[in-house]
């Protein structure tokens, strides 16, 4: 275990889930903050291998999902970051995963651990986001009260979001989850506009300044997208027959990238090496072409220490 001298660190943990919302919110931390990674969380017995990849025919070799720790170093000295990516959730053992997890936080000293995760809703895909808060304990709740919250006052919040904080509980580590609201209509389609929200929140509570015009950016032009998608897909219900029968596929391929875009991914991986603010602009074309997954142990290199 490497050993850090970390000032007042706070940890986020995420995983990929519903709108990408944790995710996005994660590697858009990562890209504006710059972080490097500093250790790999090995916890294959607890991991399957579910799939393989192919690539011009030739089957690859199988790989358990990795999980990785990042750092951001506060240059004012108030406060460090500790950051959590999780490429899958393990389908057993998800306790002893995150007591592991715990361990290793408590090595690195962490004061206090933040979840992020989606809430989806009969929402209006119009409306702006709302964020959810639940904590580990009275006075972190009454700290995320004072933000733009709404209480989470009683049901579950699933997976190792949720999981985390109850092992947290028993350690004594305070923390909270925030969970950015999303429509159930489109919860498989990525909502930036709920990973804006609680970032904005997670930036006021921790005093960490994170330039989020990007992300604004991203989650206007997200909007106009699905309500161009609403009004598409209305006009075509209209549209539509009662005797058609929709047209049905047997099986699906990962997307194949056109030239021009593979080209704008190798020229977005050159610009993000040099600036690895540029990150999150070549996570949004990954996303947008549907291949952030063929691409993610190569996005995520760029973090790894210069």
């Amino acid at each position: 275990m490497t050993e850090l001298q970390l000032k007042n660190p706070w940890m986020v943990a995420v995983w990929p889930g519903m709108g990408h919302v944790a995710l996005n919110a994660g590697v858009y931390l990562l890209a504006k903050l710059g972080m490097t990674v500093i250790s790999e969380f090995e916890s294959n017995d607890l991991f399957d291998v579910e799939q393989v990849e192919v690539k011009e025919g030739i089957i690859q070799a199988g790989r358990r999902p990795r999980n990785r720790f990042y750092r951001w170093s506060d240059p004012d000295g108030k406060r460090d970051l500790v950051l959590f990516l999780g490429e899958a959730q393990p389908p057993l053992g998800k306790y002893p995963f995150c007591r592991q997890l715990l361990q290793t936080a408590q090595r690195y000293g962490i004061e206090r651990l933040f979840t992020f995760a989606a809430m989806a809703t009969p929402m209006a895909p119009d409306q702006p986001s709302r964020v959810f808060a639940a904590a580990t304990d009275s006075r972190v709740l009454q700290e995320l009260m004072t933000q733009p919250v709404e209480v989470l006052q009683e049901g579950n919040i699933s997976g190792l979001n949720g999981v985390l904080l109850g092992a947290a509980v028993e350690t004594g580590l305070p923390g909270g989850c925030l969970l950015g609201e999303i429509p159930h209509v489109f919860a498989q389609f990525p909502v930036p506009k709920a990973s804006l929200a609680i970032l904005r929140i997670f930036t006021e509570i921790s005093g960490i300044t994170v330039d989020l015009e990007e992300l604004e950016e991203q989650s206007t032009a997200v909007d106009r997208q699905l309500q161009k998608l609403i009004a598409h897909v209305e006009e075509s219900y209209s549209s539509t027959s009662e005797d058609e029968e929709p047209a049905t596929s047997e099986s699906q391929q990962e997307p194949r990238l056109q030239p021009v875009d593979a080209d704008r991914i190798e020229t977005l991986f050159v610009e993000a090496a040099q600036d690895r603010s540029r990150a999150f602009e070549l996570k949004r074309e990954l996303d947008r072409l549907g291949v952030f997954k063929v691409y993610e142990d190569r996005f995520l290199d760029l973090f790894k220490k210069s």
